[in-house]
């Protein structure tokens, strides 16, 4: 799974197929035609209503797609966070931690390192993960797998 580049109707198509959902029933359930089922097939992108209906149906979490990209490819920035303490705003939104890896996310990213595809010091500066973080994931992978 490429976390950077996806194409989510792939996604759902694959998915589709895997649980062979026939098109009858999806078009109920996402209140829907065949011809517009085809289209969320071919699209890059989904409204978030409609893509809330897919991961019901197909039993899938399309959206921890994004939040893996969003964790990888859009670093929070630590300015913002500094200027917002300073001047005593609370933006309303909730805040949430960016160290919280899941298991497919560690996976993907050793699995990276395993194959070569970058080395240890480019995880660190392209994604962002702490170095201890990153030692911690492979110190344990090794010792689990040996």
């Amino acid at each position: 799974m490429n976390f950077k580049n996806f194409h989510l109707g792939k996604l759902i198509k694959n998915r589709v197929q895997e649980l062979d959902i026939s098109a009858t029933r999806l078009t109920k359930f996402m209140k829907c035609s065949e011809e517009e089922l085809e289209e969320m097939y071919l699209s890059e992108s989904l409204d978030t209503l409609v893509l809330l209906r897919w991961c019901k149906i197909l039993e899938y979490d399309f959206f921890r797609i994004y939040c893996h990209h969003l964790i990888l490819y859009a670093p929070v920035p630590e300015y913002s966070k500094a200027i917002n303490h300073e001047k005593g705003q609370n933006i309303g939104l909730p805040q949430f931690r960016k160290n919280i890896y899941s298991e497919e996310l560690i996976d993907y990213i050793l699995d990276m390192i395993r194959t070569e595809k970058k080395t240890k010091l480019q995880v660190i500066e392209e994604y962002g993960i702490p170095k201890t973080t990153l030692y911690k994931w492979i110190s344990k992978r090794t010792v689990i797998k040996s």
